[in-house]
């Protein structure tokens, strides 16, 4: 049976905060509306490359290098003030519709709010400033404190480590299942926002899954 987590920790990219403002960006570079799928997981593809030979750059200077690939799988000359405007908009992303409630739900029920990104801390402060948030999150984590990234175990633990809790007492919401399975390697809680796609069968399966951020903080408060 499961216990309701004294800590939910949330992932941002793609999970709190949306990428979608980037698309039309990399559209106006000449790029197809896909890059942006493509801009991600390869910079995914990277991020697990270093991971996994216990080395670490900066997400965002993974991604820089990723959209000069894309850039030229495309035959495209762009110059790098453009190229450093899109990826800057990696700094103002908006929050999902849900996002505020949801941890509005969590914080009302007494459950601790940490942020764990693959991003700079920063980065994940000003967006969460930005959009009125930061006020719920008790500390903000990032993998540049562990030099390593996500799914790496080392990361969950550093996030459990931080709130002073057991890994079973700490629930990771996420929109990533890559994400999620790590975290349930780690002996975390796991908490699936679907958004309408599927659950990667091969992967450690999820505790909760619900249609949104809001959905799913809900599930974890009725345990």
């Amino acid at each position: 049976m499961l216990k309701r987590p004294k800590v939910v920790a949330f992932d941002i990219i793609g999970t709190v905060f949306s990428m979608e403002p980037m698309r039309p960006a990399l559209v106006a570079l000449g790029l197809p509306p896909l890059a942006l799928d493509f801009l991600y997981t390869a910079g995914l593809r990277d991020t697990f490359a270093l991971a996994a030979t216990n080395t670490f750059a900066p997400f965002q200077s993974v991604l820089s290098g990723c959209l000069d690939e894309a850039l030229a799988m495309h035959g495209l000359d762009v110059s790098p003030e453009r190229k450093r405007a899109v990826l800057e908009m990696m700094k103002t992303l908006p929050p999902h519709a849900d996002a505020k409630a949801a941890f509005q739900v969590l914080a009302d029920a007494g459950i601790r709010i940490f942020a764990l990104s693959n991003g700079a801390a920063s980065t994940t402060r000003g967006l969460l400033a930005a959009a009125g948030m930061d006020g719920l999150v008790e500390q903000v984590l990032s993998v540049e404190d562990v030099k390593l990234s996500k799914p790496r175990a080392e990361v969950y633990l550093y996030a459990v480590q931080a709130a002073r809790v057991a890994p079973g007492e700490m629930a990771l919401i996420a929109t990533h299942p890559w994400d999620l399975h790590g975290a349930k390697a780690a002996g975390l809680m796991a908490g699936y926002v679907a958004r309408g796609l599927p659950y990667a069968r091969a992967l450690r399966a999820p505790d909760l899954t619900g249609k949104t951020l809001l959905d799913v903080a809900s599930e974890v408060v009725r345990i």
